[in-house]
């Protein structure tokens, strides 16, 4: 599809132009896929200017795909990267890999496989840990390229104005179809997560949004979006419903077919430390978390 511009006009108000039913969220994510050209060239800032004359064309997937070609010279190292600018290196984390490394001083981590992978280009590179998963969660993660990148999408963690939305297989159905759990949490000084009364003083809040996705008999599939980010917050709030996640033994759960935690960090919405324009990345879950790939074994 090719639209001609006769003023200048902001990216993304042209595509609302073009898609006006389409939320903006997903008018963004075709920007981020590599979807959008202007003039012939892949643009990704909702903001850029599309100047008069310009010609805005949206690719279907595959033809974006043959636009953003692999490197000729293969990167050696085992990392999934899903966008990559001047900022960020935005990748999809698998499981049983750590975020960081602890005080045991591990040397495979995803924060050491992001440096690898940009000091293979550049030997001075550097990237910085801007948010962490747990071992076992698989999925998004962003790392910041600049301390400049890293400050500012700190700060929107902290203010709580990321969207973090994770996809969990749980054993069994919540009662309700959709809803909120609010807990308060507190970490022991063994690192255990324990559930406090709110005014516990060490006690911090877990807010946690979910809804089914897909069940079957004995499985469910929800969509959790955090407002929080605690530690082990989403397999807490699933084992406060009694339906823990499939693999978190550690919460309750009596299965686990896939060896793994059945938690995946599925999208992250923010604002982009280099144009402060709303960018969504998605990795999307293996096959495994359909509950129709899943045997009843509760």
């Amino acid at each position: 599809m090719n639209v001609d511009v006769n003023e200048p006009t902001p990216l993304l108000d042209v595509l609302r132009s073009l898609y006006p039913s389409s939320s903006g969220s997903k008018l963004r994510k075709m920007l981020t896929q590599g979807r959008i050209t202007v003039d012939g060239e892949v643009e990704h800032r909702a903001k850029h200017p599309v100047e008069s004359g310009s010609k805005v064309t949206v690719l279907d997937r595959p033809e974006a795909f043959d636009k953003t070609p692999p490197p000729t010279v293969k990167n050696p190292i085992d990392i999934e990267i899903l966008f990559e600018d001047d900022d960020l290196l935005v990748v999809n984390k698998p499981t049983h890999l750590l975020s960081v490394a602890t005080d045991r001083l591990e040397i495979d981590t995803l924060h050491s496989r992001g440096v690898d992978y940009l000091k293979f280009s550049n030997p001075k590179a550097w990237c910085f840990i801007v948010h962490r998963l747990d071992k076992e969660t698989s999925g998004v993660m962003v790392l910041a390229k600049n301390r400049a990148a890293k400050t500012y999408l700190q700060e929107q963690f902290t203010q709580r104005q990321v969207h973090r939305i994770y996809l969990a297989l749980v054993e069994g159905i919540p009662e309700n179809d959709a809803d909120t759990v609010n807990t308060w949490l507190m970490e022991d000084k063994f690192l255990n997560v324990k559930a406090v009364n709110s005014k516990h003083p060490k006690g911090k809040e877990a807010i946690s949004h979910y809804h089914i996705v897909e069940r079957t008999e004995d499985h469910a599939l929800m969509e959790v979006e955090i407002e929080t980010g605690r530690r082990h917050q989403i397999r807490m709030a699933m084992q406060f419903l009694q339906t823990p996640i499939v693999g978190d033994t550690l919460h309750g759960a009596q299965t686990n077919p896939h060896r793994r935690v059945m938690l995946h960090a599925h999208a992250l919405e923010f604002l982009h430390p280099g144009t402060d324009d709303p960018v969504r990345f998605e990795a999307p879950p293996p096959p495994t978390f359909l509950p129709k790939n899943n045997p009843s074994t509760l």
